[in-house]
């Protein structure tokens, strides 16, 4: 099976808008994922919503994306590594 990059990039992006207050950054490199000999890898750049506790956003964005990899496309998840670059107001 194969799936574009396209595709790992929507599913990614599905899985971090379900974790409330979370988005991903816009523009180019907000988002890589790799896929390889069924392991997969994903770096993330997000954008938080103030006054949200970052270990806790953080946790559930890799447990969201992984989940959602791994569900979806079969593969183990090696890593998610997220890094927050900006907060905002509600």
């Amino acid at each position: 099976m194969r799936v574009s990059e396209a595709a790992l990039s929507e599913i990614v992006r599905q899985a971090v808008a379900s974790v409330d207050g979370v988005r991903l950054r816009k523009g180019r490199r907000r988002l890589g994922v790799e896929l390889e000999d069924g392991r997969a890898r994903a770096d993330l750049r997000l954008i938080v919503r103030y006054g949200r506790v970052l270990p806790e956003v953080c946790t559930a964005v890799q447990e969201q994306v992984a989940d959602a990899l791994t569900r979806m496309c079969d593969v183990e998840v090696e890593s998610v590594h997220v890094t927050v670059e900006e907060f905002v107001r509600s």
